[in-house]
């Protein structure tokens, strides 16, 4: 995403904006809170309140910018909108959260909507679980 991304959003571009914009597009963590978002500007020697990136967040989500999630127990996290579907799976110890798309789940929902007469229009799925990472903190050790 660049500046055009910003102006064809309605939205003027502005330094706090590129750099929000810049992290989301380049962490090698795609769900991103504000105060993670926050700590890597403070990081990079960047001087945005977190006041401003949560309104620079919220500004982004309406713009269909960013997506906000609210997975079950965390805080909410930003991700860039790119256009394709995609659900959840998140580590109900550490955390950690990856994306997958199953056209075998995704014809499953449409069949079971259709089954109760529905048209489905959007939908989220989240799957929970605990992540095989053996630095995984928070694990039960066996």
């Amino acid at each position: 995403m660049e500046s055009q991304d910003l102006k064809k959003a309605g939205l003027k571009v502005t330094l706090p904006r590129m750099k929000i914009l810049e992290l989301l597009e380049n962490s090698d963590d795609r769900h991103l809170s504000a105060e993670t978002i926050y700590r890597q500007l403070l990081e990079g020697g960047e001087e945005i309140g977190l006041a401003t990136v949560y309104r620079v967040l919220t500004q982004f989500e309406q713009a269909g910018l960013v997506n906000r999630h609210h997975f079950e127990g965390n805080q909410a996290v930003f991700e860039l909108e790119r256009g394709r579907h995609h659900d959840h799976i998140i580590c109900v110890n550490c955390g950690r959260v990856d994306e997958f798309m199953d056209s075998v789940i995704e014809e499953r929902q449409k069949a079971i909507a259709e089954k109760f007469g529905y048209t489905i229009k959007d939908h989220a799925l989240t799957l929970y679980g605990e992540c095989n990472k053996p630095d995984c903190p928070n694990r039960e050790k066996a």
